[in-house]
């Protein structure tokens, strides 16, 4: 059993959902409209009151997860946490609140769970689709078949500043409408032909938002009673004719939602005309289902994480041999140094496939830029915290090690690093093939004994070992070599 929970811009949802027969069964969900995007000011800050309306809402969610016995928690934070520039503040208060760690994903991160939510309610692996999820911040809109991306894409448009933006009192009138509309229309303009070249045979809507256009349109027959572009202008002239959204009572939406789906009605109009989508269907998946379903192929052992790795090795043309050399000689060093956990091990072999990625810069200090590559790339899967895991792996692969003397603090890291360190070594002096006499320890010390026949078979070993013996004496570690 697995649970998500979505720190969304509008909302605040939770769901715990069980695998069987092959499809997600939510089993619990929770929902509070916190409206956080609506507690950042001119400055990107969130007030106080909406910092403590959050943590309120986490110590709720927490009382529910605790309720269930769960193989696996994620959560995830989108745009507002993104753009907050005193995220910092809330994220340790938020993480004590509901008591797991709180992973600020990126845009296309988003975009790309919203995808598989999607594509595991719609079992059907040859349908070329777009995707288009309006949220409180941002817009993703992703172009896929089954279960592959082809394109994801997120926009820094929302539904909170298209409101705030062009109906901050909630008067609604034909001029603000329309210039939200074309603020809509600039924001999709320039990635349109790409989507476009991509193709689709159908849209969907995965957003709440979305839903709740749909049941308006549905519950009171407007326009062709779908979500098309007819019917979407359909109901901008009866909000228009209106005239405040405390006047909208129709079916399908509540009164507190009014203006978000007001906002959220500028975005779909712009991008449906953008991308020059004619009709969506909206559909009750997304991010949540999504994130379920990634724990999941976790937990399965197809971790879409290996995927991002080979991509970036592709794109950077990192040679496959001997990373997968480096592979092999790291987690064997890493068995034998007797690690306390597991946490470490993936990182290991992700970060030693990696590890030469900067030489598509230049061979001078590849380490480094690999690190920086590593930490900023755009790999799906990956949080924050886990690509500057990895950058740090990277980076401390040769050279001095002062400079990532702190993480070295951490035992079952700073044995990765040292694995990492001496499978290159090891795999430049091309003696992956006779380590099996080799023995290794590091405890308060490192010790190293190498059997006199490796050395001698391999004489340039000398030099390397020499060179590690100073860097980890740089940090006051000893290291030995017998």
């Amino acid at each position: 059993m697995f649970a998500a929970v979505d720190l969304g811009s509008n909302s605040f949802r939770l769901h715990i959902g069980e695998p069987a027969g092959g499809r997600m069964h939510i089993v619990r969900t929770a929902r509070d409209p916190i409206r956080l995007a609506a507690g950042l000011d001119a400055d990107n800050m969130l007030s106080e009151a909406a910092m403590r309306t959050a943590i309120r809402c986490l110590q709720e969610f927490r009382k529910i997860l605790d309720e269930y016995q769960l193989d696996a928690v994620r959560v995830v934070a989108t745009n507002t946490m993104r753009v907050a520039n005193n995220a910092d503040l809330l994220l340790p208060l938020a993480e004590n609140a509901i008591g797991h760690p709180i992973e600020i994903i990126s845009g296309e991160e988003e975009g790309r769970l919203i995808y598989m939510g999607v594509a595991r309610a719609i079992e059907r692996h040859d349908e070329r689709r777009l995707v288009i999820d309006i949220g409180g911040g941002s817009t993703e809109v992703i172009a896929g078949t089954g279960s592959d991306i082809q394109l994801v894409e997120s926009f820094g448009i929302g539904t909170q500043p298209q409101t705030r933006a062009y109906f901050p009192d909630g008067r609604i009138t034909a001029h603000n409408f329309d210039a939200a509309v074309t603020a809509a229309r600039a924001r999709f303009e320039d990635a349109a032909s790409l989507y476009h070249v991509q193709g689709w045979d159908i849209a969907y809507g995965s957003s709440g938002t979305m839903r709740a256009i749909s049941e308006v349109i549905c519950r009171n027959e407007i326009g062709d009673c779908t979500v098309s572009l007819a019917s979407l202008h359909a109901l901008r002239d009866i909000l228009i004719g209106l005239g405040h959204v405390d006047a909208f009572v129709l079916p399908g939406v509540k009164r507190e939602r009014v203006p978000v789906m007001v906002g959220g009605l500028t975005v779909l109009i712009g991008a449906m005309q953008e991308l020059k989508v004619g009709q969506l269907t909206a559909i009750n998946a997304g991010l949540r289902l999504g994130v379920l379903s990634d724990l999941e192929l976790r937990a399965n052992r197809r971790d879409r994480r290996d995927a991002a790795i080979r991509a970036c090795m592709g794109r950077f043309r990192v040679d496959s041999g001997r990373a997968l050399r480096t592979v092999g000689i790291a987690t064997t060093l890493f068995e034998r140094l007797q690690p306390q956990g597991d946490t470490h091990r993936p990182y290991l072999a992700w970060s030693a496939m990696l590890h030469e990625i900067g030489l598509a810069i230049s061979m001078s200090g590849a380490h480094k830029h690999g690190a920086y590559i590593v930490e900023h790339a755009d790999l799906g899967g990956f949080t924050t915290r886990e690509q500057r895991m990895l950058s740090t792996l990277v980076l401390g692969q040769k050279g001095n090690l002062r400079k990532i003397r702190e993480s070295l603090v951490e035992a079952d890291l700073a044995k990765a690093v040292l694995a990492l360190r001496l499978a290159i070594v090891l795999m430049h002096a091309r003696a992956d093939d006779d380590i099996g006499g080799l023995r290794l320890r590091m405890k308060s010390r490192i010790e190293m004994d190498l059997p006199a026949e490796l050395m001698r078979k391999h004489p340039t070993l000398a030099p390397w070992l020499e060179k590690e013996v100073q860097a980890w004496g740089e940090v006051g570690v000893a290291f030995q070599v017998r």
